[in-house]
C-alpha cells in the first residue's frame, strides 16, 4: 500500500527531533496566565544537587490534552517539562512559595481552566496566523537585542505574549515611534514580535536584565559567559 502525501507520521522535524504527527499534537492551543507566583524548579550541572528558581509565565494546554507551565528561556518560551540543556537547566518540579511546596503535576484549577475556556473560546480556522490569545507579562520579562556582535545591547521589557492558531508564542515589545496613547497594553497596534526582529537574541527576567542595566559585575560577566558558550 502507498502511503499518501498527507501521511507524516514518519516525518521528522529536524529542529524538535520529532514527527510532524507528534509536533502536531504538542501544540499549545490555549494558554491561562499564572496569577499567585508558582514557580518552576531547575538545577544545572555546573552546580549539582543545587535548586533555582523562576517564575511561570502561563500554563499552556496542548492539543494532546497535556498542561505544563511555560517560561521565556533563552530565545524561546518552552514547557517546564521540556528543560533538559546540561549548560542551562533541568526542569525538577513546580513550586508553591506560599505554602513552601513542591509539587510535579499542573495545578487541577489550572487543568479546569485551560479545558473549559478552550471549550466555549474554540474558533474552527486553519488561519496559522490568527491569534487566539494575547495576554500581558506578569513576570517583569525583557528581550536583548544586538546589532554588532554584543558589542552594545538594547534591554526592552516585553508588553505582552501573543499565542497563534500553530501553536507559536512570541513576545510583544513596542516600537517607541509607533506609540501614540500610554501605558501601552496588550494588543496596542505598536507592538511587534520581539523574535521576528533579526537583532533579537535572549530573553532575561527582569532580575538580571536590571543588573545588567546597571553595570552589575556577576550579572555582567554571567551574561558574557553565556553568550561565549
Amino acid at each position: 500500500m502507498t502511503k499518501s502525501s498527507s501521511d507524516t507520521s514518519n516525518v521528522v522535524d529536524l529542529f524538535s527531533g520529532k514527527t510532524l504527527a507528534t509536533h502536531d499534537m504538542d501544540k499549545i492551543i490555549r494558554i491561562a496566565p499564572e496569577q499567585d507566583g508558582l514557580e518552576i524548579l531547575y538545577s544545572n550541572d555546573s552546580k549539582p544537587g543545587k535548586l533555582y528558581s523562576m517564575k511561570i509565565l502561563c500554563w499552556a494546554l496542548m492539543k494532546n490534552g497535556d498542561v505544563d507551565a511555560l517560561i521565556p528561556w533563552l530565545n524561546k518560551v518552552v514547557p517546564a517539562k521540556e528543560l533538559n540543556d546540561p549548560l542551562n537547566g533541568h526542569w525538577e518540579g513546580y513550586y508553591d512559595n506560599v505554602h513552601d511546596q513542591a509539587f510535579f503535576e499542573p495545578p487541577p484549577h489550572k487543568v479546569i481552566e485551560l479545558n473549559n475556556a478552550e471549550a466555549f473560546f474554540k474558533i474552527p480556522s486553519e488561519n496559522k496566523n490568527l491569534v487566539v490569545q494575547e495576554i500581558s507579562d506578569t513576570i517583569g520579562t525583557h528581550a536583548v537585542f544586538t546589532e554588532d556582535q554584543f558589542q552594545s545591547i538594547t534591554i526592552v521589557h516585553i508588553t505582552s505574549w501573543r499565542l497563534y492558531n500553530d501553536g507559536r508564542i512570541h513576545g510583544m515589545v513596542a516600537d517607541e515611534n509607533k506609540i501614540e496613547t500610554t501605558p501601552v497594553l496588550a494588543g496596542d497596534a505598536c507592538l511587534y514580535p520581539a523574535q521576528e526582529n533579526n537583532n533579537f537574541r535572549y530573553f532575561f527576567h527582569h532580575v538580571i536584565a536590571n543588573k545588567i542595566k546597571h553595570g552589575d559585575p556577576d550579572a555582567i560577566a554571567a551574561f558574557s559567559n553565556m553568550i561565549e558558550k
